[in-house]
This record gives C-alpha cells, structure tokens and sequence, in this order.
C-alpha cells in the first residue's frame, strides 16, 4: 500500500495525521511554523486526498498505525512526534501503544475513539456531509466565496466559521468531496474503540474544543480512556478543528509536547 506523503522543513521529525473525510491539506494553517522547528510529515490515509484506496486494505484504526509503522521503517525513521486530528488521533494514540520505542510524544486534536459506547451504526448529520461535498466540491472554489456557503459547509464544524481562510473551507470540501476512503474507513471503526495502554514516559496531550459537535463531551470525550497520565485541554471557543480556530494555539502545545 503506497501512502502519499510530503516532508518539509528540518530538525526532528514530525508525523501529522488527517481525521476521516480530511486530508493532509488541512494542516496548511500549521505549517509555516512547525516547518522552522521539525521535519514535518504529513501523510494521506489509504482513500483520502492523494493515496489510493487499495482492494483488501484493513481500515480500522489499528491497521492505519501499522501501515503508517511500515511506511516509517521503509523511509529509516525511528522516532517520530506525532500530531492527530479526529480519526488521525485515535491512529496517533494506537501507533504509541503498538511501537512506543517509535514515539516521541503524541497530540491529539479532538482525538475520536474516547467513547464509552461506541457507535454501530453510521450518523446520518455526517453521512449527509460527505454526499454534499461529493456533489459540491468541484463549485467549492467559487461557491465558498459566499459567507452563507461557508456557514451552511463549517458552521457546525467550527465556532469561527467565518474567520477560516477561504483556502481551508475550499481543501476540507474538496478533500471531503473525493475521498474514496470515507464510508470504508467509517465502518472500520464501527463498534470500536481506543482502549490500549500507552507508556508514561511518552508525553501526551489531548486538545478538544468547547464546541465539538462532532465529537461532544458527554458521549465522545471520555477520559478514562486516554493514558492516565495525558494532559487533558480544553480550548474555549473551538470545534473539532483546533488546528484551524487556535493554530498559535495549537503550536505552543505541540511544540510544549514535544519538549516533553
């Protein structure tokens, strides 16, 4: 299975994860300042952005941490940071408790997987999303210059809909709109959840917003499911996105993270 991956900047290396119907695109916002500090990876889940979705490929969480474990030891990296969003955070988590001698430190970013109850069944609101942005996305660079487009894709996606860049708006719909990967992904990790134990001596920090629709606190924030020892924030005024509503945010923690 061939991942599409791009590598930019320099200094220790820097994995960044994509959530489910996303792409590497979404961490544009990050970049610019992590790129002066880390080797940043970013990669494309099987099925989403530039990665093609191949028969007979296993799509659970725990499957994409050991496709990512491959690709690390076919480039001879031996540790590696690692920073999640949604989907991407959960894969974050699973790659520390499967190889912890391969990371350095874990971000999650609204991390999905810390539920009680897991779903069995796929939730309409955002089965519908993925259908609209399929028929929309190619209008997506001339229909979210429009502020009621861009209320009606990311209202409920982030509190500051209307102080996303254009740019951001335009790669989720896009990346969301030819994703293969999506509903495959999806029932993956039906009926599942992250469960597993992560050593102590890996620094780990869980970020959710005060306004995550996606994944809300009282069924999707579970913290007796992270390690005991994370580091548990909460950032005001913030979705599922954190990387888009607080990026400097976002960056101090990474790179607090990081320094362990």
């Amino acid at each position: 299975m061939k991942l599409h991956v791009e590598v930019s900047g320099s200094g220790e290396p820097l994995l960044l994860i994509h959530g489910l119907g996303s792409a590497s695109t979404a961490w544009k916002p990050l970049l610019p300042a992590l790129t002066s500090h880390f080797q940043v990876i970013t990669i494309d889940l099987p099925g989403h952005g530039q990665s093609p979705l191949e028969h007979g490929t296993h799509l659970d969480p725990e499957s994409l941490a050991r496709l990512i474990l491959t690709y690390l030891d076919q480039v001879n990296i031996s540790r590696v940071h690692v920073v999640g969003n949604s989907l991407g955070g959960w894969v974050a988590l699973e790659l520390a408790a499967l190889a912890p001698e391969r990371v350095k430190s874990v971000v999650g970013l609204a991390p999905a997987g810390l539920w009680l109850k897991p779903d069995i069944t796929r939730v309409r609101g955002e089965a519908r999303a993925r259908l609209m942005a399929k028929t929309l996305h190619k209008s997506a660079p001339k229909l979210l210059r429009y502020k009621f487009a861009r209320q009606i894709g990311f209202g409920t996606v982030s509190p500051q809909w209307d102080r996303l860049e254009i740019e951001t708006c335009v790669d989720a719909t896009i990346a969301m709109g030819t994703s293969r990967g999506y509903f495959p992904t999806w029932d993956a990790f039906l009926g599942k959840r992250f469960d597993e134990k992560i050593s102590p001596s890996i620094p780990v920090t869980i970020i959710f917003g005060d306004t995550d629709n996606t994944l809300p606190a009282h069924s999707s924030q579970e913290r007796s499911l992270a390690p005991a020892h994370a580091k548990w924030i909460v950032i005001p005024q913030c979705g599922h996105a954190p990387m888009w509503d607080h990026p400097q945010t976002v960056i101090s923690y990474i790179e607090e993270t990081c320094r362990g």
